[in-house]
């Protein structure tokens, strides 16, 4: 089976539930991921890093709440050329609970999940060498200055991953896992499986030790060419506008944009992007997806 052909099989989630407590009382009537980040809703970014790796069927987990407004955000993901689906999370249960809602959808496919606040820029072939493996689990770490507040990856001496902490005291490297995870198929029964943390909660970390255990984690250092930003606070929200804002009007280029996203992987042709620019009417955001319709961005 061909990497294409792999890429083409794989499903992708979007968990996108939670109180987003950090960042109330702004959450206390829209959930995060429909906050702006600069000129487009959080969700776009995360949206459009599965698009970038080759995915177009993707499940939305949100409250039962929140669910209706991204459904009327985004729709069937049609125009798009996505088939999108939806999921009620009641409360919150944790990451790994996305596997378990997203059961039916995730079928026998294998699955990769990334959270709704999370902002990639940059070139991802990261995330194509993981849709490429055909068993295990790929994680991907960022090196931060403050490891204390993440999951962190101890390495041997080999520089091989063997250990997986949450915001330890002593972290022993500052490899912060980030919110973007592919799994094999067996990672359905693995969250079946789990057991609640003392947070009352399902925890990606008890997974991803699973697949370390069995020698089936593979690990993914993002380099320099690569931006990540957890947007779940007032700081990181502010610290992301300012990012995506100097890169768009310093470069010419634009972050997070689902549609831009779509029509450089192909999925939708240039006719249907002058339409989909033309609904955003005089916007910035439709004027550039007008200019690069016609050839005129790269």
């Amino acid at each position: 089976m061909t990497s294409n052909s792999r890429r083409d099989h794989w499903k992708g989630i979007i968990l996108a539930g939670g109180l987003g407590t950090r960042l109330h009382p702004i959450t206390l009537a829209c959930c995060k991921q429909l906050l702006p980040v600069y000129n487009k809703p959080m969700i776009y970014y995360p949206l459009t890093s599965l698009m970038l790796g080759g995915i177009r069927e993707i499940l939305i987990i949100s409250t039962p709440r929140d669910l209706p407004r991204f459904e009327d955000l985004l729709g069937d993901g049609s125009q798009l050329g996505l088939s999108l689906s939806y999921a009620e999370q009641l409360e919150p249960r944790g990451i790994a609970d996305a596997f378990i809602l997203g059961r039916d959808f995730i079928a026998d496919s294998p699955v990769c999940l990334i959270l709704g606040d999370n902002l990639f820029y940059g070139e991802i072939p990261f995330l194509r060498t993981a849709l490429a493996r055909s068993a295990g689990a790929t994680i991907f770490a960022y090196a931060v200055s403050d490891p204390q507040r993440y999951g962190i990856l101890g390495f041997d001496a080999k520089g091989r991953p063997d250990s997986i902490e949450e915001k330890p005291k002593e972290p022993r490297s500052n490899a912060a896992v980030t919110g973007l995870y592919c799994y094999d198929n067996q990672v359905v029964e693995l969250a079946a499986q789990l057991s609640a943390s003392d947070r009352g909660e399902l925890e990606i970390t008890d997974i991803n030790r699973h697949y370390l255990d069995a020698k089936e984690l593979h690990v993914e250092m993002l380099d320099d060419g690569v931006t990540w930003l957890d947007t779940g606070t007032p700081e990181s929200l502010l610290e992301a506008a300012s990012f995506v804002s100097t890169i768009e009007h310093r470069q010419g280029k634009l972050v997070g944009s689902p549609e831009a996203a779509a029509f450089k992987m192909d999925f939708v042709d240039s006719e249907q992007l002058t339409r989909l620019a033309t609904a955003m009417g005089s916007s910035q955001l439709g004027s550039y997806l007008a200019a690069l319709a016609k050839g005129s961005h790269s």
